[in-house]
């Protein structure tokens, strides 16, 4: 990894503190400051080291995500007060915990009147002193535009809102200053336009205060001021400089004339009252028609934005502005109080959020260390950058590693069965009858995005493209659209979320992603001159600068860099958003950071990425579930049950669909549910049924949840409802189906074949489960803990996830479970293994949790820099285990995580457990020695290795007698006198 610290005069001897393992918590305002103190006992008797938080700077009022951040220099107060951070802070440090925070520098909350930056750009444009905080493109191929910000607010088209007075004209008497508002939204008047207002109808006034009145005087002096103030259009810095100041001056100066006048304060609200006309009357809203035409803004309806949006959002979401945080103004005005933060030793690590939104994110990350280090602290700092297949982290980048999603996906697809790829795609092409081809699905999908959502993006890139073209005689005669059309091509193709080209290098692999999408993208194409396609690729990768004017090589820079701020969310909205709502031949590898095609994970390969981790980002953070994942780590832990079982997954499709088929309704001549989304609901209910029998109040809870998922599901699948063009008739019908799934009786067809399957999968996953969860607790890296993940959690993607955690069944739960440790080995023993008989209450799985973290605090150097040895497994179970150790000095952990549970057990009801299931099945100590000796941490047994043909092992139904998993400690016993 390069250090450009040495450059800086940076001290060298700076070292992060390097989290054992973190909990993250969703902070909003029905959890806050106060309510985690009260849990930080609890996280700490669990074993976490760092309580690891949601954004909790000032958001949007109401803001259940923090995402939507309004003022970075101040917290959010719906979460708690200054003081009430402060002892939260001090509560973590008496139990010796530290902090991470998710930190949000790509883009803000908008449009909502509630930020005072964005509120300054709409008030004097491109010159105002925050316009260079927003990226935005103030030279759009519409003259209309030119010099205005798009805001795409309006619920029906401009002219109809505005004869039926919805937008208002208003005036706030204690600041003097006018706005006009639509709703919550507030969008401020450019100070040199409020004659329009205060000098209309003047004579009305001049009668009413006489003509020789002084107020009346002051009033038109004023009028005259606010006249003179240098327009927004003026360039030079003297002038804006003036023009801020003085526009404040004469703002408090109209705030105390109207106090002092009660007169003027009636004159202006008949002003007001008259400019914003009357419904019925068109030609009386022209006056406001006018007034608003002469902003530095434009509104409009909320549609226009997919085409004419100029400037850069989050993804789609028109009210989350994009940030230029590659100034170095900007990055110091939206970091100044986390970097205190820092230096004060509240937080010890960053999460950096969406960094692929960011012009440059290598050189944001180096800034942001440095800014660290001259603070006197080395940041524990993480991405959440989603890698695609066969995709590395960036090894220039001053970062431990990724929030873990590519782990997430890793060690789901232990779990599913590789060999019955073939098996589930015809159980799934059978079923909905008809092959569904990823790739082509995935190349529409994001065709499909950048046509609608993102097209205002693909304009803006075309037409900085356009202009390179146009400076060059070889390539002048491209047209916008042939470009475009071109631009768009390679984008559906881009095999990555994005490249990272810059002024500094072009990587190779950088290289090779471009020519890659260049030359798929031009056997898909069907333009006429496929020139087109080669001269993209020398612009995108620099190459068409060489031995050009320093301008053009400024634009080609620009270009390519802003190309790949593009890629990224055309990719995350095409595939996760789109593609991931279509194909659903298993849900489990449907997810953030995953690859459907991608039919799970061969041992070797999971051990192969984890030696990787181990050597180079041994600190990454692994993740199984999160805030962002599209189900929770044991609803995907279930779901990978199907892929051992396709046959009986085939019967019970079949079955289902014809009991189930008088559920379904006509819709525009279509049946509802169509067979795609019923093979998507069959899943989702296999996933997520709560466990044990539910009563009446938990089915009409499910009720309430399934109801939002599916219109979300359908939503994004955007096949025949969608976010812009809902089709309620669709959505209705595959509500009511699944309503009427979960609440069919239990003596009905449908509810006696499917809950003896259901019962089965979700008894099997949480075996499944059991082992996922060591792993992410032992594999190299820093294990992260969703909140609530400690128990069984079947929460879908958010908000389901985000629902409130019963932390007080948690520390009672675990309270009994530290007296369970603390007992005679018999006891003990006993206790371990009547977890298994009641699996479903979740302690065995917060057992896992527990024990582990607590080995990580004893032995913290095994864990942060211990090696990684893939152990090998003997005998006639050998697939069904995964088996590793992590060694440092003389100290050693193993892990023993048993898969394949349905394959495992058959049709039978034991527990995998002892010889009759593992039978002679072994894992191999290479390093054993004689003087070692090994200890379960589940049980507390001691465990005997035996010798085999020279080679030491162990007997795995020994170490798994009492429990599914296995965690193994190996020390060196002092031998006696």
């Amino acid at each position: 990894m390069k250090n450009k610290s040495q450059h800086t005069g940076i001290p060298q001897n700076l070292e992060p503190r390097i989290p054992l393992s973190t909990y993250r918590l969703q902070f909003n305002g029905d959890f806050t400051f106060n309510q985690a103190r009260e849990i930080v006992p609890y996280l700490s008797a669990l074993g976490i080291s760092h309580l690891y938080a949601s954004p909790y700077l000032k958001a949007r009022p109401g803001s259940r995500h923090g995402y939507d951040i309004i003022d970075h220099n101040a917290l959010n107060p719906e979460i708690g007060t200054d003081d009430e951070f402060e002892r939260l802070c001090e509560t973590l440090a008496r139990h010796g915990m530290g902090q991470v925070l998710d930190v949000v520098p790509n883009h803000m909350g908008v449009l909502g009147g509630d930020n005072a930056w964005w509120l300054d750009v709409l008030e004097n444009g491109q010159t105002a002193a925050h316009a260079g905080f927003f990226d935005i493109d103030w030279a759009p191929s519409k003259a209309k535009l030119h010099g205005k910000v798009l805001l795409p607010v309006l619920g029906e088209r401009y002219g109809a809102v505005l004869e039926n007075a919805e937008l208002q004209l208003r005036f706030d008497a204690e600041r003097g200053e006018f706005g006009i508002y639509y709703f919550e939204h507030h969008f401020p008047v450019d100070p040199a336009q409020y004659p329009c207002i205060l000098a209309f109808r003047m004579e009305a006034l001049s009668a009413c205060l006489g003509a020789g009145s002084q107020l009346l005087m002051d009033y038109q002096s004023l009028v005259t001021a606010f006249h003179n103030l240098p327009s927004r259009d003026e360039g030079s810095s003297e002038r804006q400089l003036e023009r801020r100041r003085d526009k404040e001056v004469h703002k408090r100066h109209l705030a105390g004339l109207v106090a002092q006048s009660s007169a003027i304060a009636r004159f202006l609200e008949e002003n007001l009252r008259i400019l914003n006309g009357k419904a019925g009357e068109s030609s009386s809203f022209d006056l406001l028609h006018d007034l608003i035409e002469k902003q530095a803004y434009r509104l409009a309806f909320w549609r226009v934005a997919s085409d004419e949006i100029n400037y850069r959002r989050f993804f789609d979401i028109n009210d989350l502005a994009g940030l230029c945080i590659e100034n170095d103004e900007v990055f110091d005005a939206t970091h100044r109080l986390v970097l205190r933060l820092v230096q004060e030793g509240k937080l010890d690590g960053l999460r950096i959020d969406h960094p692929d939104g960011l012009y440059d994110p290598e050189a944001y990350f180096y800034r942001l260390v440095e800014h660290c280090n001259r603070a006197g602290r080395a940041p524990y700092l993480v991405v959440e950058k989603i890698l695609a297949a066969d995709e590395n982290l960036r090894g220039s980048w001053p970062v431990q590693g990724t929030t873990g999603y590519e782990f997430t996906n890793l060690l789901n697809g232990l779990f599913v069965a590789t060999s019955a790829a073939k098996s589930m795609e015809r159980v799934y092409k059978s079923f909905i009858g008809e092959p569904v081809n990823f790739d082509d699905l995935l190349y529409r999908s994001k065709k499909l995005i950048m046509k609608s959502a993102l097209s205002g993006e693909l304009n803006v890139l075309a037409n900085l493209l356009s202009k390179i073209a146009e400076a060059d005689r070889q390539t002048c005669d491209y047209t916008l659209n042939g470009l475009l059309t071109a631009l768009a091509e390679i984008v559906a193709c881009f095999p990555v979320y994005r490249g990272y080209i810059s002024a500094r290098e072009v990587a190779p692999e950088d290289r090779r992603n471009i020519e890659q999408a260049t030359a798929a993208a031009k056997r898909r194409s069907a333009t006429a001159d496929p020139s087109i396609f080669d001269f993209l690729r020398e612009v995108l990768t620099l190459a068409a600068a060489d031995g050009k004017s320093p301008v053009y090589a400024e634009q080609v820079l620009v270009f390519s860099m802003k190309f790949q701020q593009f890629t990224s969310p055309v990719m995350a909205k095409g595939l996760e958003d789109t593609s991931a709502y279509i194909y659903h031949r298993l849900l489990s590898l449907n997810e953030v950071g995953g690859d459907p095609r991608r039919f799970g994970a061969t041992r070797s390969a999971f051990h192969r990425a984890n030696r990787v981790r181990a050597e180079r980002r041994p600190h990454s953070m692994l993740t199984t579930s999160s805030h962002d994942t599209k189900r929770s780590e044991d609803m995907r832990a279930r779901l990978n049950v199907l892929s051992e079982i396709p046959a009986a997954w085939r019967l019970a499709l079949r079955h289902w669909s014809r009991a189930n088929q008088s559920l379904k309704r006509s819709v525009d001549g279509m049946r509802v549910p169509t067979l795609n989304d019923e093979y998507f609901i069959y899943q989702t209910l296999l996933g997520i049924w709560p466990p044990g029998e539910p009563d009446g109040n938990e089915i009409a809870r499910l009720g309430v949840r399934l109801q939002e998922y599916l219109v979300k599901a359908v939503r994004e699948a955007k096949v025949y409802t969608s976010w812009i063009n809902p089709n309620t008739a669709y959505e209705d019908a595959v509500v009511a189906f699944a309503i009427a799934l979960i609440n069919a009786p239990a003596e009905s067809v449908f509810m006696t074949d499917f809950r003896p399957l259901q019962r089965r999968i979700a008894w099997l996953g949480m075996f499944n489960s059991l082992s996922q969860t060591l792993i992410k607790l032992t594999a190299p890296g820093v294990p992260d803990i969703y909140q609530g993940c400690e128990c069984w959690d079947f929460s879908l993607v958010d908000p389901d996830n985000r629902r409130p955690v019963d932390f007080g069944s948690r520390k009672i739960m675990l309270a009994a479970l530290q007296n369970l440790a603390a007992q005679t080995l018999q006891e003990r023993l006993a206790g371990v293994r009547a977890m298994c008989d009641t699996l479903e209450d979740g302690r065995a799985k917060l057992w896992v949790v527990s024990s582990a973290l607590a080995l990580r605090k004893r032995w913290p150097e095994v864990f942060q820099q211990g090696s990684y040895l893939p152990l090998s497994v003997r005998g006639e179970h050998a697939a069904h285990l995964c088996a590793y150790a992590r060694i440092a000095g003389g100290r050693i952990a193993i892990t023993l995580a048993a898969r394949f549970f349905a394959q495992l057990l058959g049709n039978t009801d034991r527990l995998p457990l002892g010889e009759k299931v593992w039978g002679a099945t072994t894992v191999e100590l290479p390093f054993h020695r004689p003087d070692k000796q090994y200890t379960c941490v589940f049980t507390g047994k001691v465990l005997k290795p035996q010798k085999q043909q020279s080679r030491w092992h162990m007997s795995v139904a020994q170490v798994l007698a009492e429990f599914p998993v296995g965690l193994i400690i190996g020390e060196t016993v002092p031998s006696g006198d």
